[in-house]
């Protein structure tokens, strides 16, 4: 077994462990190039892979925050393919990580576990602080569309000039449940890391749209038959009007008609409304991981 660090070329082989090892974790072989070779400077983003004769087992990759004003603030993650756990590959991945996190000034990292790598978390000091819920569904299948509410217009992302996306993206993501507030995002990380990410179908994601502000969207990744909605959201002067839930419902229908049999979304325990409105459309819960801290 060799840990290296990742490349473009592994991207084929990440997309594949990912999927065998969390079949809700949706990521195209697009979107694992783009998540290993496109990073800001300040995240100080270091991934690794564990290879086994030609075979990827073993992911690891950590770096800062930039997106939050809370100085230090990291993240790691690490997922072993379920074959070839308890063989000391997370460990060795976790102890080059750790190192990592250390040297470009980490104070507090971050990550997610399900519950049976809990006990390998503790042991190297993390703690639990939130659950997150990952849900699927079969978008075939959906309750009647919501009415438009009068004043709002529905249109597609790729009708939208990214400036419209992003100002509401920084708005409403500021009240995201977490464990540092995602409260700096600078728009030309976000323009690199989120609108110009391969695998995001801008034809499938929805803003419901009052006058020039957007004022509820939702997007969409996909993986063949497989999609993923990392962020549905609201800013504060058009919540409670149902927008949310109706972006959504648009989103999913077209994603149906692209020929998605199954979409999927995590929730923060704390996102009560959230969680409501996944729970009307026919959401069922697949896992849930624990949200974990270290202080370094």
């Amino acid at each position: 077994m060799q840990i290296r660090p990742a490349v473009a070329g592994d991207a084929e082989e990440v997309a594949r462990l990912r999927r065998e090892t969390y079949s809700y974790k949706v990521l195209s072989a697009d979107a694992a190039r783009h998540m290993i070779t496109v990073q800001s400077p300040g995240e100080r983003f270091l991934a690794l892979v564990a290879e086994s004769e030609g075979r990827l087992v073993g992911w690891g990759s950590a770096g800062l925050n930039v997106w939050t004003s809370e100085p230090g603030q990291g993240n790691i993650s690490i997922y072993v393919h379920p074959e070839q756990r308890l063989q000391g590959i997370g460990g060795a991945l976790s102890d080059r990580l750790h190192e990592h996190l250390q040297e470009i000034g980490a104070v507090r990292v971050s990550t997610a576990t399900q519950p049976s790598g809990l006990d390998f978390a503790k042991r190297r000091g993390y703690d639990g602080t939130r659950q997150l819920h990952f849900s699927g569904i079969d978008p075939r299948v959906l309750p009647d569309l919501p009415a438009t509410p009068e004043g709002i217009e529905l249109k597609r992302i790729d009708e939208l000039q990214p400036e419209q996306v992003y100002a509401a993206d920084a708005i409403s993501s500021l009240d995201e449940p977490g464990d540092s507030p995602l409260d700096a995002v600078g728009y030309q990380e976000w323009l690199d890391e989120v609108w110009n990410a391969p695998g995001r179908n801008p034809e499938l994601g929805v803003a419901a749209m009052a006058g020039e502000e957007v004022a509820a969207f939702t997007v969409l990744s996909r993986d063949g038959d497989r999609a993923w909605t990392g962020m549905t959201g609201s800013i504060p002067a058009y919540r409670g009007r149902g927008l949310a839930k109706l972006v959504k419902s648009v989103c999913l229908r077209r994603a149906a008609e692209a020929g998605i049999t199954g979409a999927f979304t995590a929730n923060d325990d704390e996102n009560g409304p959230m969680l409501a409105i996944n729970n009307w459309l026919g959401y069922k819960r697949i896992a849930t991981e624990h949200g974990l801290l270290r202080t370094l």
